[in-house]
């Protein structure tokens, strides 16, 4: 019994609270357990349930990119986005065999992007292969470059990017370069400054005044992209570090692979980075010098797939369990982190099942020990069902492939764990073509 006015006014103030929260949590939230967790908290921790509540369980990143997005849409020519069946149907290449055309339609469907053809699609092994070419891009730009990372750090790679954005500027090249606030951190003093000397318009991804953790130390921007005058893109999972650098003997190596990207699929690499660009500064990049009439410059069929924490929430995820639910002859495998949820794992733990061969490439030694013995526990469960974990021998292998019976392939950014998946920004690549599944699947090998 309350014999207390105050008390009495506290504890319908905490229903009356605790009742229009659930209702929001209830209404908001897609994943049970999360939803479950947050009621719990909100009743049983009166107004500091409902205060966290309200600070830390609201993606306010989701609100803000909706509008974001609606701005960038007013102000740059519009990617075609499917829409209807007959879209769908249509914005599949003739070159597509047919037992792949569902898969499209799949991924069609999630990203509201269509399927490209007459794609080139390069594999660049380590940074020995990649920075070269990037910088040999850069160096041939006419109009515009845009450059987005996770992780710039100082150093000699670094230095090289910092020097052909430069030059860039200096020929009148609109020059763009987007660092991810946590990424610029790594280290001291930060890339960002030099860049900033330099003369390049810079910025910093969901920047915090206090480097201290955040609400939003997690959404970040984990995409890799360089695009070059609307015409040549890169992309994949490879940060501008001195360890990628193998042929130096550099004390923390890491293996990785990224991609030089050519024809019609660059313009949606350009829409990506433009959105990122608009997203954090405000400024639209939508003038000419950003956009290129697409040619056909190869055989590969190729869509982009934005994912993040916005509208573009489980594309990514909804497109590897539709790709391992195809799989009828092989599923390859290599990430750097591998917690895969639930649906995922089973995903490929059926694939086995039904006969097909699947082999996961992990690490043998990673870089965040506390992740690689979080994942120990899911790989006998893989295992008994007949799929193939292998650990690849130092130094770190940072690579991120996915090939399915060796037609289909997906490169790119996102790793196969919760943080990748669910909170941060990522850009992947899907692609049709038995040539270049063939020479990943090598890599692989």
């Amino acid at each position: 019994m309350i014999d207390s006015p105050l008390a009495l006014i506290i504890a319908v103030a905490h229903v009356v609270l605790a009742t229009v929260v659930s209702a929001h949590i209830v209404l908001t939230k897609s994943d049970v357990r999360s939803a479950l967790g947050w009621v719990a908290l909100v009743w049983l921790s009166p107004v500091v349930g409902s205060a966290s509540y309200a600070v830390l369980g609201i993606n306010r990143i989701r609100r803000r990119a909706r509008g974001e997005r609606a701005l960038a849409r007013r102000s740059m020519p519009e990617l075609p986005r499917i829409t209807r069946e007959d879209e769908l149907s249509m914005a599949i290449p003739d070159g597509v065999p047919e037992q792949w055309r569902s898969l499209a339609t799949l991924v069609g469907r999630v990203s509201g992007l269509p399927l490209t053809d007459g794609n080139a699609v390069t594999p660049l092994v380590n940074g020995d292969a990649a920075y070269p070419a990037m910088i040999a891009a850069i160096d041939g730009a006419e109009r515009s470059v845009g450059f987005s990372t996770y992780i710039m750090d100082r150093g000699v790679a670094a230095d090289g990017f910092v020097q052909a954005f430069a030059r860039a500027v200096r020929r009148g090249v609109a020059v763009r370069v987007l660092i991810d606030d946590v990424g610029a951190r790594y280290s001291r003093p930060s890339i960002v400054e030099s860049l900033r000397a330099g003369g390049i318009r810079v910025a910093r991804f969901l920047p915090s005044i206090i480097p201290i953790p955040s609400r939003t130390i997690n959404l970040r921007n984990h995409r890799k992209l360089l695009v070059v005058d609307g015409t040549v893109g890169f992309c994949g999972g490879m940060n501008i570090r001195d360890g990628c650098l193998l042929a130096n003997d550099p004390p923390n190596a890491t293996q990785d692979v990224h991609f030089e990207l050519r024809g019609a699929v660059v313009g949606q690499l350009v829409r990506a980075f433009a959105f990122d660009w608009n997203f954090t500064t405000g400024e639209a990049l939508y003038e000419e010098a950003w956009t290129a009439p697409a040619e056909r410059v190869g055989t590969v069929a190729a869509r982009g797939i934005p994912d993040g924490p916005d509208e573009d929430f489980e594309a990514l995820d909804m497109t590897l369990l539709g790709a391992v639910s195809q799989a009828t002859r092989s599923v390859q495998l290599v990430t750097p982190y591998f917690l895969p949820d639930p649906p995922l794992l089973d995903a490929l733990r059926v694939a086995a099942l039904r006969g097909v061969e699947v082999d996961i490439v992990l690490p043998e030694k990673g870089n965040l020990p506390t992740v690689q013995w979080a994942s120990m526990p899911q790989l006998p469960q893989l295992i008994a069902r007949g799929c193939r974990v292998y650990f690849s021998a130092p130094p770190f292998d940072h690579s991120k492939l996915l090939v399915v019976d060796g037609a289909w392939s997906m490169i790119g950014s996102a790793n196969w764990d919760p943080r990748s998946l669910r909170l941060n920004f990522e850009y992947n690549v899907e692609c049709y073509c038995t040539d270049l599944a063939g020479q990943l699947g090598a890599i692989v090998d």
